[in-house]
């Protein structure tokens, strides 16, 4: 890692010739004293447009999909602009070429979906990361067992602690470095053990989608049955509608963002129904524990996973408490998580504590403000969340910068004065408007610093300036965005 100090770097690894750490990102970018690191890539691009593969060569690929190996040139083929296309041949492919680890597990499929440039699995990225090549599992049957070897990975993590975000390959494997003096119950298996109410969400959504895509219902045994339980009941202790829960963490750390106060069981609330997370998406610690986002990201959840086990597992009862449970949390943040405009209109907070204390900002990571209809919390064209979304892409929102290079939304996660292209895929995923897309496709294409593949995050004045260069969630969601507009709105790709 580069600043052990900073667990939460994970999402801010330098790329090539930046050797800078988050706290050298943070004071730089506050003092504008960060000095260009890529020169030699920005001439590359400039001047040399043969546009070579940055993939691996095949002997190297960690996995290869017949499917997503055709689909890719079927796309590629509709895509006019030839570095746009060298861009999505790069990073569609990203996550099975260089972070897919296949094998047998108590004689099921195992997968083990490494986020890139750290050898553990989050839960989160895991299921983001493959979410693009769900639709062509049907036509591949290597391509389903490693969706079959994920859903029962993640089950098994589940089982073992679901109050974990990050999993280690298997209970021998060392302590990942940062949190060796986390204050929490940590088990052999546990990478990190941040509570992110997302993290139980992300399985839930990957194993819908393939389950609806493939119609394939192997996966979802008696093993995966028992993690939904636990999902479900670990979501009900985390109402805290009685007491605080079992869960605290606590970590020595000089970030207010890496600990959490109160003796670790985080800032005061007032229970109201909604789910606490005392983390967000970037793991950095809440500002209030009820995070709006992944409370409505649980609630379309728990429907699908009612929807599952009532047509999988003729499981009525437990359908039935799915979704009561999912009608009293959407009521609650409903209720609770929503502002109102100086014209009373009203639109989604970030954070909320019960008390009537609301915080909007947005971050890029999702479930955030900006991908709430992209994470099926919502609807396209749903007034509310246009709102949010205009809101939330704007200087309403301190995380939003507008720079040279281009603009979007950062997160506390690397500084102010930061964009993340993931941001910027999530506003063109939501958006109809074609000169919004075109201008998102112009910034993706042109803030890569000669690299070939998205980052975590740019300096919104130059794109040099970024951080980690084997980001594999950001790289297949702009390859999910291109095929996106493929089927959509084709003439954006031809010109």
């Amino acid at each position: 890692m580069p600043d052990t100090d900073s667990p939460s770097a994970r999402r801010l690894r330098p790329g090539p010739g930046f050797s800078a750490t988050r706290r050298d990102l943070l004071r730089a970018t506050a003092t504008g004293l960060l000095a260009g690191t890529l020169p030699g890539f920005a001439v590359a691009a400039a001047g040399d447009r043969t546009f070579a593969s940055k993939r691996p060569p095949k002997s190297q690929r960690r996995f290869v999909s017949a499917a997503v190996e055709r689909h890719l040139q079927q796309v590629k083929a509709k895509i006019g602009d030839p570095e746009l296309a060298w861009l999505f041949e790069n990073c569609y492919p990203n996550t099975l070429d260089t972070t897919v680890e296949t094998g047998t597990r108590n004689g099921k499929p195992d997968t083990f979906v490494i986020t890139g440039d750290i050898h553990a699995m989050w839960l989160r990225d895991s299921s983001a990361q493959v979410h693009p090549y769900v639709p062509l599992a049907r036509q591949d049957p290597a391509l389903r067992r490693m969706f079959h070897g994920l859903i029962q990975r993640q089950a098994a993590c589940i089982r073992l602690d679901p109050y974990a975000n990050a999993f280690l390959p298997d209970g021998t494997t060392a302590r990942l470095k940062w949190s060796v003096d986390d204050i929490t119950e940590m088990k052999p298996g546990v990478g990190e053990r941040k509570w992110e109410v997302d993290s139980l969400c992300y399985p839930i959504r990957i194993a819908h989608e393939y389950w609806r895509a493939s119609g394939d219902t192997a996966p979802f045994d008696d093993d995966w049955r028992e993690a939904m339980r636990v999902v479900v009941r670990t979501f009900r202790e985390q109402q805290r509608m009685h007491d605080r829960g079992p869960y605290t963490f606590q970590r020595p750390s000089p970030l207010a963002t890496e600990t959490l106060v109160l003796e670790g069981y985080g800032q005061p609330t007032r229970p109201n129904g909604m789910i606490h997370s005392m983390f967000r998406p970037s793991d950095d610690a809440c500002v209030y524990p009820l995070f709006v986002p992944a409370n409505l990201f649980a609630v379309a959840s728990l429907r699908q996973l009612a929807a599952m086990s009532e047509a999988i597992h003729r499981d009525a009862a437990f359908a039935a408490d799915c979704r009561a449970f999912a009608d009293e949390v959407e009521k609650a943040t409903r209720a609770f998580g929503q502002m109102r405009d100086a014209d009373g209109q009203p639109f989604w907070a970030y954070e909320v504590d019960g008390y009537g204390n609301q915080l909007f900002i947005d971050d890029a990571n999702a479930p955030g403000l900006l991908s709430l209809a992209y994470l099926g919390c919502c609807e396209r064209d749903d007034p509310v969340f246009l709102r949010t979304r205009a809101l939330a892409w704007s200087e309403r929102n301190p995380y939003f910068s507008r720079g040279r290079a281009a603009e979007g939304v950062g997160s506390p996660h690397s500084g102010l004065g930061t964009i993340w292209p993931m941001a910027i895929v999530q506003y063109a995923l939501a958006s109809d408007d074609d000169a919004q897309i075109r201008q998102c496709l112009h910034w993706l294409k042109t803030t890569h610093a000669g690299t070939g593949f998205m980052h975590e995050a740019f300096d919104k004045d130059d794109p040099g300036k970024f951080t980690r260069d084997w980001f594999a969630w950001a790289n297949t969601l702009f390859g999910e965005l291109v095929v996106d507009l493929a089927q959509r709105k084709p003439h954006l790709l031809k010109s």
